[in-house]
């Protein structure tokens, strides 16, 4: 894994890039969202995962409505540059449905 620099991101047409999300203890893949330049510079700074949403269009600090907060512990690029692992410490589920992640079994 390479440590992300902003610099090396390749963004998509609209300034995304898909995050994956995974539990830094557990490994497990939490989720999968989007981030943009100025969510991952935030990431960063505050040390918690924040987001671009899609659908609302607007920076999305995951935790600030549910209290579901994602500690940072670091942000790493795949080889191709185009895609975000963010290893997080979480306060509760990841996913919106009350799960601890959005790939949960029925």
């Amino acid at each position: 894994m390479r440590t992300l620099k902003i610099d090396e991101v390749r963004f998509d047409e609209r300034g995304l890039v898909p995050v994956v999300t995974q539990d830094a203890h557990t490994k497990e893949v939490l989720m999968l969202a989007y981030a943009n330049r100025e969510t991952l510079l935030e990431s960063l700074e505050i040390k918690k995962m924040v987001y671009f949403s899609r659908s609302r269009n607007q920076r999305w600090l995951k935790g600030e409505t549910s209290g579901n907060y994602q500690e940072l512990a670091s942000l790493n690029l795949d080889c191709d540059g185009d895609t975000v692992l963010a290893m997080v410490h979480t306060s509760g589920p990841a996913c919106h449905n009350g799960t601890s992640t959005c790939f949960e079994e029925d």
